[in-house]
């Protein structure tokens, strides 16, 4: 086993509070590829579909975009090995939280339940006007999903460019960050504020960190104790199978 795999299996095993925070690098290797960059979603989709503003006054076109983005693709998505691999440690008690960057649910469908979504999730829809939320799933989406309450047309409940971080996940994440003696840092550049100011705040309360990314990141030489360089999916397996020969 690579030194430092050996040493990021350690601080798993005898942290008391290990929480993971994950990128749009994680989901990469399940088809879901970034919004940013080359081949980013927004060098072939127009970014104006998430605008607030814009989907108040087109939300038919809005729609559009939004369905064959978040919910014809997104939708064919699975859980990969590194989503698999959190959720198997969350169930040994060995992360007790992850908090995601993503709005895809592959932490969720993995089985990942202590997930703090900080931009929201695809899962659900919600009114704008009075906030009631319907699954996605059961709803029809070939038709412009409209609120049975005030007939408000429905919206993903994920931030819009315009909108706030929602309160509750922005709370528990700051609350899990001050907790936490060691973060696991997955698939995130550290570059879209204020998410990434997060890690961090864990390091500046003590926390170790691990990097698992592709490439050195922001956080690389900044906060990160332990850089393993790799695919999530491959990285996770390793330590994964290093905890079991540990335990």
């Amino acid at each position: 086993m690579d030194e430092n795999v050996q040493k990021a299996v350690d601080l798993i095993l005898y942290s008391e509070y290990t929480i993971a925070f994950t990128g749009a690098g994680i989901s990469v290797e399940s088809g879901i590829p970034p919004f940013r960059g080359e081949n980013g979603l927004w060098s072939k989709y127009d970014p104006n579909a998430l605008d607030l503003g814009n989907f108040h006054l087109n939300p038919v076109e809005a729609w559009k975009v939004i369905k064959e983005i978040f919910y014809d693709f997104f939708g064919e998505a699975k859980p990969n090995d590194a989503h698999l691999v959190l959720a198997e440690l969350e169930k040994q008690g060995l992360v007790k939280a992850i908090i995601t960057q993503n709005i895809d649910n592959l932490h969720y469908d993995a089985g990942s339940r202590e997930v703090y979504e900080f931009h929201g999730n695809s899962r659900m829809l919600v009114c704008p006007y009075c906030d009631k939320k319907v699954v996605a799933e059961e709803t029809d989406l070939n038709y412009i999903p409209l609120c049975d309450k005030c007939h408000a047309v429905l919206k993903p409940d994920f931030i819009f460019f315009g909108e706030g971080i929602p309160e509750e996940a922005y709370k528990k994440s700051v609350e899990a960050a001050q907790k936490a003696d060691l973060v696991i840092i997955i698939g995130s550049t550290g570059e879209v504020v204020p998410a990434a100011s997060i890690p961090p705040f864990a390091k500046q309360n003590g926390a170790k960190v691990i990097e698992i990314n592709p490439e050195e990141s922001s956080f690389t030489g900044s906060i990160t104790d332990i850089f393993l360089k790799g695919k999530a999916t491959e990285v996770m397996k390793e330590i994964l199978n290093g905890i079991k020969q540990k335990i």
